[in-house]
C-alpha cells in the first residue's frame, strides 16, 4: 500500500513539475495545425524511381540492424562470460562496469561519435548499434548463464572434459535458446533504431527521411515513413514466429 501511494505521489509530482498542459494539445489551433501538417503528406510519392530508392534505403536499414545485432551478440557473449563470475570477482566487476558504460550511452550518441570516427554512412550505424546493444546483451546473457544449472557442466569437468568443451556441451545448450530469443527481440528494436540513426548521418531510411523533411518534401517523406512501417511489421512478424518456435525449448 505504501509503495502504491509513493508511486502515485511521484507521478502527480512529475506532472506538476513538468507543467504539462493537455488543454493546449487539444486546443482548436493545435488541432487545426496538426491536421494541416498531416494533410501535406498525402498523397505519398509512389513513382517507380522513388520507390526503388526507398527500397534500397530499407535494405540498407535492414542490413545495418542485422549486422549491428550480430556483432553485439558476439561482443555481449564475450563480456557475459566474465560478467557471470566465471573468471573471478575482479573480472566480474570490471566487465560489468564496461557493460554499464556501453548501454548507458544512447545509440544516437554512439552514432554521433562513430560518424566522427568512421565518417557518414551505414558503417557508423552498425558500430553504434553494436556498441550499445553489446552492453544490453552482455547483461542479459550473463544473467542467463548465472541461472543455468551447473550440474551438467560440472559432470563433464569431473569426467575429464576441458573447460571449453564442458561449457559448450553442458551450459551453452541450455542458455542458447534464451540468448537467441533475446537477440530476436532486440533485433526488432534495432530495426527501429537503425532508421532513427540516419538522422545523424548513419544511412538508410532515417537519412532519407531527414533529407526530405529538411526540404519540406512531405510526399517523399510519407513514402519513407510507410517503408519504415512495412519493414518493422515484416521483421516483427518474422521475429515473433521464430520466438514462438523457440518456446518449447524454454519449457
Amino acid at each position: 500500500m505504501l509503495a502504491t501511494v509513493a508511486v502515485l505521489a511521484a507521478v502527480i509530482a512529475s506532472f506538476l513539475y513538468l507543467g504539462i498542459d493537455f488543454r493546449a494539445l487539444v486546443a482548436r489551433e493545435s488541432l487545426v495545425s496538426m491536421a494541416k501538417f498531416v494533410a501535406e503528406f498525402f498523397p505519398p510519392d509512389l513513382s517507380p524511381a522513388f520507390l526503388a530508392k526507398t527500397a534500397w534505403g530499407a535494405l540498407q536499414t535492414l542490413a545495418v540492424s542485422a549486422l549491428g545485432t550480430l556483432l553485439a551478440m558476439l561482443g555481449g557473449a564475450a563480456l557475459a562470460l566474465p560478467a557471470s563470475g566465471r573468471f573471478g570477482p575482479a573480472l566480474r566487476q570490471a566487465s560489468r562496469f564496461v557493460l554499464n558504460l556501453l548501454r548507458s550511452v544512447p545509440e544516437l550518441v554512439w552514432a554521433a561519435l562513430m560518424v566522427l570516427a568512421a565518417g557518414l554512412g551505414p558503417f557508423a550505424g552498425v558500430l553504434a548499434l553494436a556498441l550499445h546493444t553489446s552492453g544490453v546483451f552482455g547483461r542479459l546473457f550473463g544473467e542467463t548463464l548465472e541461472n543455468v544449472p551447473p550440474a551438467p557442466e560440472r559432470a563433464l569437468r569431473d569426467a575429464g572434459s576441458g573447460a571449453v568443451a564442458a561449457f559448450a556441451y553442458g551450459s551453452l545448450p541450455m542458455a542458447w535458446p534464451q540468448w537467441l530469443a533475446y537477440a530476436l527481440y532486440r533485433w526488432e528494436m534495432n530495426i527501429r533504431m537503425a532508421a532513427v540513426l540516419g538522422f545523424v548521418g548513419a544511412g538508410g531510411l532515417g537519412q532519407m527521411l531527414y533529407f526530405h523533411l529538411s526540404l519540406f518534401q512531405q510526399a517523399q517523406s510519407a513514402t519513407v515513413i510507410g517503408a519504415m512501417f512495412v519493414l518493422v511489421f515484416i521483421v516483427d512478424t518474422a521475429s515473433a514466429l521464430l520466438r514462438r518456435g523457440l518456446a518449447p525449448a524454454h519449457a
